[in-house]
């Protein structure tokens, strides 16, 4: 690789990191304010509310890269003619061809970065959020216990708590146990929080009284105490097991599913359209590299616009995107549909690639060019201020 080559490549990739860094971070917080309930509803603690939506950003990557390999090539591409770069290396022997190997190495680059995401990273970021929600839904402290109602956790079992403060510290608790049938216990704390460990769940009350009615007794037994703990395993490490769905499945899976799998019984179409879609996520940024460079690669003098080539690029590359979009979801039902959209990428590619070797400039047809005129020279009639005399 020469020193143009390195020149070309590093900015290309820089201006990858930037782009995809910008637009995952936006969309990972638009993501991330969906489940601010975890901190507020059912009291988890920042770190887990970050460690959970923080799981999403592969899939977000797997998403973006392409388009954001896209921006990257227009923006190198636009800085080099800008300079008239591609023109000197036009003139010194570059042809178009060659001017694009240096962004073939940076969406190789790329497209190994999706395809670990896709084949391992997302599936995996996937399968921990869906363990993680399991748990927290099937603790019974974070999920049933609403403050300010009385929730009946077993036949003979209640509890009520006031609020939840921050640091999942549980204000106002009243427990109704009457479990034993020899005795029935009530429970008054001021506050409590949950304590796990390898013997189980526990809630740990503090500062409140206990009341012991058994039976026989005319009088309750009466005890204040400081320090209090409530096991509460037999509810809270329920549910813990989780059906794994399409998006969770890695690679291998979605290529050699068991037989017995009740979800792949149920809907085979939706991981035959999930295995494809993996298969082709590397090869994307290379079907949007090539047409964007088929689009703004070629040189031309700073005289020629480059906004029609832009404009054009950019819908390729989207016209490209939602046809693979369209032909995942009807192979769900059609497997002929899986062959139109490698039939689809593989044919951007191939005609990009014409495009490329045969130096082809894409400019406006000159009737549209001619209308655009013909329309601002009324528009500038229109609202413009007339002559002084």
């Amino acid at each position: 690789m020469g020193s143009i080559d390195r020149y070309i490549f590093r900015t290309t990739l820089a201006s990858f990191a930037l782009v995809l860094v910008s637009l995952t971070g936006v969309i990972w917080i638009t993501q991330a304010l969906r489940g601010i309930d975890l901190m507020t509803s059912q009291g988890q603690t920042i770190l887990t509310f970050l460690g959970i939506t923080s799981l999403v950003i592969p899939a977000l990557v797997l998403i973006i890269s392409p388009i954001a390999l896209m921006i990257a090539i227009s923006h190198t591409l636009n800085k080099l003619a800008t300079d008239s770069e591609i023109i000197v290396m036009n003139a010194a022997g570059f042809s178009p061809f060659r001017l694009f190997y240096p962004f073939f190495y940076a969406t190789c680059v790329v497209a190994l970065l999706v395809a670990f995401i896709a084949a391992y990273l997302a599936p995996d970021g996937m399968r921990r959020i869906k363990q993680w929600d399991a748990e927290i839904t099937a603790d019974v402290l974070t999920n049933i216990l609403q403050p300010g109602r009385f929730a009946q956790l077993d036949k003979n079992l209640t509890i009520r708590i006031r609020e939840r403060l921050p640091g999942g510290i549980l204000a106002g608790i009243f427990i109704d146990d009457r479990r034993d049938p020899n005795e029935r216990v009530s429970i008054v704390a001021e506050h409590g929080e949950v304590v796990k460990n390898e013997t189980g769940s526990f809630l740990v009350l503090e500062t409140g009284n206990l009341q012991r009615f058994e039976a026989g007794k005319r009088d309750p037994a009466l005890v204040a105490f400081g320090r209090y703990g409530f096991d509460m395993s037999k509810f809270s490490g329920q549910g813990r097991d989780v059906t794994l769905g399409i998006r969770e499945r890695y690679l291998w899976e979605l290529f050699s599913p068991s037989e017995d799998d009740p979800v792949y019984k149920q809907i085979p179409g939706q991981f035959r359209s999930a295995l494809h879609d993996s298969i082709l996520a590397p090869i994307y940024p290379f079907a949007f590299a090539v047409l964007t460079f088929a689009f703004l690669g070629a040189p031309r003098t700073t005289r020629q616009s480059r906004n029609f080539s832009i404009g054009s690029s950019i819908i390729a590359v989207f016209g490209l995107r939602m046809a693979g979009f369209a032909c995942s979801v009807m192979a769900v039902k059609s497997p002929g549909a899986v062959l139109a959209q490698y039939a689809m990428v593989m044919g951007a590619i191939g005609v990009g690639l014409w495009m490329i070797v045969g130096g082809l400039v894409v400019e406006p047809p000159p009737g549209l060019m001619e209308a655009i005129n013909r329309s601002n020279a009324r528009i500038a009639r229109l609202f413009g201020r007339p002559a002084a005399a």
